[in-house]
């Protein structure tokens, strides 16, 4: 039976769901990803945009969004009731604003469910991992699914899947030396299991081997909506094998937040081995200058690692680590 792993680690909350030892489902939740998605809070309402009906506003935490379905008759500067309907994306080089939109007559202010509460109303049973205890992410291969994130690179049996964040989709090339209708159905069935894992959503474009015949095509695409769950729309598999899936788009996957703050990212890991490291735990750590940068504009971060190890842990770096 799944069970999902909850950790409330530092800077970070993470949780896996995990099925005969298998992570199935890995998501992150970062201090810096503002309020969640389904929450009814006040904005300030900024410039319009467009065709006047999508407008910047701003909260009362400083948090900046993109309101969108806006009546007329409303002026900059007018406060309102929104439902935020997207997280912020940290796209690198260029990052997408959370998304919003007026709130309904009937909603009251109420933020949304953090990552904690959405796993819980899942169905599945939910341990909260510490520290001091065995690391039972690891054990189900939490390295090798940020791996995967991390390369783009996710192997299945006799293949290979290349998964690429671009700014229009996200894209899956299919590699491997047998069979093109084979190879096309076990990376159907390895491509709905990449899109659960890292909670992929938005366009995502799959590049199949070509197959013969639209039978064959049919079978591939029925294989996917075998593995991806919730609503999706998709299209079939055309001659040339490609397939376009298109999913809500409501939180940061995993590869989006790995690739979209990649010090952030190595920082936070680096906090977690640490705070897992049995004692006596040494003090100096030198790290990436990324790294140190990060961290060191982020102290209460440090300061509550060095509560938990019970070590004066400094952070430095050196030419080598540059």
């Amino acid at each position: 039976m799944a069970e999902w792993l909850y950790e409330a680690g530092i800077g970070e909350r993470r949780a896996v769901l995990v099925e005969q030892g298998q992570i199935i489902a890995a998501r992150i939740e970062s201090d810096e990803d503002g309020i969640p998605p389904d929450s009814v809070v006040e904005a300030r309402l900024g410039p319009r945009q467009g065709n006047g009906r999508t407008a910047l506003a701003r909260l009362d935490n400083g948090q900046d969004l993109m309101l969108t379905r806006l009546p007329k008759g409303l002026s900059e500067g007018n406060r309102l009731l929104v439902h935020i309907t997207r997280a912020p994306i940290p796209e690198p080089g260029n990052p997408k604003l959370a998304q919003a939109m007026p709130a309904l007559p009937d909603e009251v202010p109420q933020l949304g469910p953090d990552l904690l509460a959405r796993i819980a109303a899942s169905g599945h049973a939910v341990r909260h991992c510490l520290p001091h205890e065995a690391d039972l992410f690891e054990q189900a291969g939490w390295s090798e699914c940020l791996g995967e994130a991390e390369t783009g690179l996710i192997a299945f049996p006799g293949g290979l899947l290349r998964m690429s964040l671009t700014p229009a989709m996200t894209i899956f090339d299919v590699d491997g030396d047998i069979a093109p209708g084979e190879l096309a159905r076990r990376a159907a069935k390895a491509v709905g299991e990449a899109i659960m894992r890292h909670d992929l959503a938005g366009s995502i474009g799959v590049d199949f081997p070509s197959v013969e015949g639209k039978a064959e095509r049919l079978a591939v695409a029925d294989l996917l909506d075998a593995v991806v769950q919730g609503p999706f729309e998709r299209t079939g598999v055309n001659g040339f094998g490609f397939l376009q899936l298109i999913r809500p788009r409501r939180h940061i996957s995993l590869p989006e937040r790995v690739h979209g703050d990649v010090a952030g990212h190595r920082a936070r890991q680096l906090l977690r081995l640490i705070a897992r490291e049995h004692p006596p735990v040494a003090p100096d750590r030198v790290v990436p200058l990324a790294v140190q940068r990060w961290l060191d504009a982020r102290p209460a971060l440090v300061e509550q690692l060095r509560r938990v190890t019970g070590a004066p842990l400094v952070f430095r770096t050196s030419p080598n680590h540059a």
